[in-house]
């Protein structure tokens, strides 16, 4: 299992900012506590993260919030972004290309990024059907919001690449991150998830080819 992580994105694109490749155990648990994957994932919309926000946005406590924005950073995922002092400190994500894969010579960290990115695929389900089974979706979105299945036979290296060109798609609206000025009347985070699952149990007349 292989995947790419990108809890915020910034007007940098993946060739001109480092891919950062999760290879420690003990940082993938301590990345896997849910208040701790919910801080990440508030970056894919800020630059920066206070404990005070943090606690506005989750309604966690500032105390916890510091505290779990200090765990991150001992493990190298955000670091200070410089200013503040305290709960009024701001952080950063250390990276916004962030690999998490099996194929690690540690079992250890392999089984550990088995389950991290387990859990972070559950997250992103869980809040698709949420969201996409609403009763009420939100005013001007009912026909923006949805989703779509397709088929297609590619190898496994035109898969990776087709998932590079969207990838790529999406890049061209990250400047709006860091420049709100660029965010048009009406714009708000819009969560993107592309998955690409090869048919194992395929039954075609030519499937072993």
């Amino acid at each position: 299992m292989s995947s790419e992580q990108i809890p915020g994105q910034d007007g940098l694109t993946a060739e001109a900012e480092e891919l950062s490749v999760l290879t420690d155990a003990t940082g993938m648990r301590a990345m896997a506590h849910p208040v701790r994957m919910a801080l990440l994932e508030l970056f894919g919309t800020r630059e920066t993260l206070t404990a005070t926000q943090a606690s506005d946005a989750l309604g966690e406590s500032p105390a916890n919030c510091a505290f779990h924005l200090r765990t991150l950073a001992k493990y190298g995922f955000i670091k200070e972004a410089g200013g503040g002092r305290g709960r009024e400190r701001p952080w950063m994500l250390a990276s916004r290309h962030v690999r998490i894969t099996t194929e690690l010579p540690d079992p250890q960290a392999a089984l550990a990024a088995g389950e991290l990115g387990r859990l972070m695929f559950e997250r992103w389900v869980e809040r698709t059907r949420r969201e996409q089974g609403a009763a009420s979706p939100l005013p001007g979105w009912e026909h923006a919001t949805g989703w779509t299945n397709s088929h297609v036979f590619l190898t496994p290296d035109e898969t990776e690449e087709l998932m590079e060109k969207m990838r790529l798609m999406l890049e061209t609206y990250t400047d709006r991150l860091g420049d709100p000025a660029r965010r048009p009347d009406g714009a708000r985070p819009v969560e993107w998830a592309l998955f690409a699952t090869p048919v194992a149990d395929w039954h075609g007349a030519d499937a072993a080819r």
